[in-house]
């Protein structure tokens, strides 16, 4: 999977039929996307983002939210096993949160860095070996796709219409062409993509 111009750097988010990763409500407005979250369908996407990933690469509020709720399901054997899964991979794999407010990293096996996500992503890709996958962090996504630096990217889309909200593809990024190398639909209409860019 890895070429021999080192890691790729994967990015995972979940998006509405508008291109949103949230609603008009703001950050914690995710009824559009919440209830296709743990379809069949998405846990096998859930699967697929980090099993070739060694790091993750995440924004602070993610990191927080993450860590906050994640290692319980670890720990939980009634869990879902794709659940259980992806939250044991975070508790163990390296991580890297991007904070400008953070001055040392409160979770194991991480460390804190102030830096532009685009240098920082860089550095990732020209050390170390397997994926580097950006987990829902969508200001990091956007600076990696307005850098050009993501290699892949994993789309879970809701099929409703926020009508408002924050969008991932604002205008102004540069154009760039992407090969769909994975497609699946679930039952309620949710669709899980892969894409990974031709270069």
């Amino acid at each position: 999977m890895t070429d021999s111009t080192g890691r790729r750097i994967t990015a995972n988010i979940n998006l509405t039929l508008d291109g949103r990763y949230n609603g008009p409500g703001g950050p914690g407005d995710l009824g559009a996307i919440v209830a296709y979250a743990t379809t069949e369908v998405a846990r096998r996407h859930l699967t697929r983002i980090w099993e070739s990933a060694t790091t993750a690469l995440l924004g602070r509020l993610n990191a927080e939210g993450f860590m906050e709720y994640w290692p319980s399901v670890a720990g939980d054997e009634n869990a879902d096993p794709r659940d259980r899964g992806y939250a044991k991979w975070l508790v163990d794999v390296e991580k890297v949160v991007l904070s400008t407010t953070l001055t040392e990293a409160p979770w194991d096996r991480t460390r804190v860095v102030n830096a532009p996500a685009a240098d920082v992503a860089a550095e990732l890709k020209a050390t170390g070996a397997g994926d580097v996958l950006v987990n829902s962090s969508a200001s990091v996504i956007k600076a990696l796709l307005s850098a050009d630096l993501l290699d892949r990217l994993y789309l879970m889309i809701s099929p409703e219409i926020a009508g408002g909200g924050q969008r991932l593809f604002d205008d102004g990024l540069p154009a760039s062409k992407w090969t769909l190398t994975h497609q699946e639909t679930g039952e309620l209409g949710e669709i899980a993509l892969v894409y990974d860019r031709a270069r």
